[in-house]
């Protein structure tokens, strides 16, 4: 199915049954052909989360209150863009380059695979040949020990977290790889921030950041990433999902 020209590929029904007796029947028996499991790989937004240090904590605040006599709640959001689960767009390390409302959103769609390296403490080039990644990946997830953090609810911001190095970015961009996805708030080490991000982004490869993949193995899933939409931005937040 395509929707404004862009393949989904969420929910596959591959062979519809040979009687249909209703429509109630239709839907159990696609229900049980399909067997989809959707597992929510964001980051969940409050102001206790951990931020990229210097960076804008998160506010999020009630100012309408409906036991205080307003007609409904409404509230307030305060946070840098570069917040929990989000995306990079060129212009976050490249200066005049395009903003994160120009990502394609069929790369930010599709067929992707998860990696596991348990044990690095920054993903090399040689971590990466050896995981024996699917020779037409596009998109390629990462999880390190990095996911632990987010499974035990941790609140402090960690400078000991695994990042790409810039062998790996060479790496991923010689590969064809259109969209990386890393498991804390940086694709990068601490303290070697541009690098990496400068080889990604100048290669047009989209990246995602702060993905939970506690809950995860490794394979091949249907990856949707959808950011806000912010005109020009350098990032913006993103709800993401993997599905089986």
């Amino acid at each position: 199915m395509r929707v404004n020209g862009i393949r989904l590929d969420l929910v596959r029904v591959f062979a519809a049954p040979k009687r249909v007796y209703n429509a109630g029947h239709f839907l159990t028996t696609a229900a049980q052909e399909v067997r989809m499991k959707i597992y929510d790989v964001t980051v969940g937004v409050s102001p206790a989360m951990p931020v990229w240090r210097n960076n804008p904590g998160v506010e999020l605040e009630r100012m309408n209150k409906i036991e205080a006599g307003a007609n409904s709640n409404v509230s307030r959001l305060a946070m840098g863009v570069h917040s929990g689960t989000h995306v990079d767009a060129p212009v976050h390390f490249i200066q005049g380059a395009a903003g994160v409302d120009t990502l394609k959103l069929e790369i930010l769609m599709g067929r992707a695979s998860v990696i596991n390296l348990p044990k690095v403490a920054r993903v090399t080039a040689s971590d990466l040949a050896a995981a024996k990644i699917p020779p037409r990946t596009r998109r390629l997830l990462i999880k390190t020990r990095n996911s632990g953090f987010w499974a035990s609810g941790d609140e402090e911001f960690h400078t000991d977290f695994v990042g790409v190095g810039p062998d790996a970015a060479e790496w991923l961009v010689r590969r064809g790889i259109q969209l990386v996805g890393v498991d804390y708030l940086s694709v990068a080490p601490w303290k070697e921030s541009r690098p990496t991000h400068e080889i990604l982004l100048r290669a047009g490869v989209i990246v995602v950041e702060g993905l939970n993949l506690s809950g995860v193995r490794p394979g091949s899933y249907e990856f949707v990433c959808l950011p806000l939409k912010l005109l020009e931005c350098d990032g913006a937040p993103a709800r993401a999902v993997l599905v089986k």
